[in-house]
């Protein structure tokens, strides 16, 4: 039981869930700002083209044209439908872009990471110009079981 309690306080503590948390908070003020968009901006220009093709002078109810009525009291609201499918559509593409520019970000900030700094170019002088006088030129294994020699001397110290 206590190693079921460590396991969730590790879940919990870890990052994934707080990232994942502020995802959810972000994504919903997000949906909430384009429904918003959708509702106040794109249903009404869509309002506006199907008047503007069916000849109706009220901009509320040229969308109601889309919607079907077989018998009294049951209506089917393919205006709504419409409406949804242009929010899912509009969120996905956002949400397209936003993560591609993040993955860009991140892509080039990797590159940055794994661009050469001076102790590389160094390294390599010094390598070369062991080579000129005939001496051993150390390996990045060498240099690594050096450092972690040296480590390991200081951590028994």
């Amino acid at each position: 039981m206590k190693r079921i309690f460590s396991e969730f306080k590790e879940f919990i503590i870890g990052g994934d869930v707080l990232d994942l948390a502020v995802g959810v908070v972000i994504g919903s003020a997000f949906t909430a700002i384009v429904t918003q968009v959708v509702e106040g901006l794109i249903t009404p220009l869509v309002g506006w083209f199907v008047a503007a093709i069916t000849g109706t002078r009220n901009l509320e109810s040229s969308l109601s044209i889309l919607d079907w009525s077989p018998v009294p009291g049951v209506t089917f609201q393919f205006g709504e439908i419409v409406s949804a499918v242009v929010t899912f559509i509009l969120t996905g593409f956002i949400l397209f872009i936003i993560v591609k520019a993040a993955n860009k970000a991140k892509l080039t900030q990797q590159e940055e990471e794994a661009a050469p700094v001076a102790e590389d170019y160094l390294a390599e002088i010094r390598d070369l110009m062991r080579q000129e006088q005939g001496l051993p030129v150390e390996t990045d294994e060498d240099s690594q079981s050096e450092e972690t020699n040296e480590a390991d001397e200081k951590a028994n110290s």
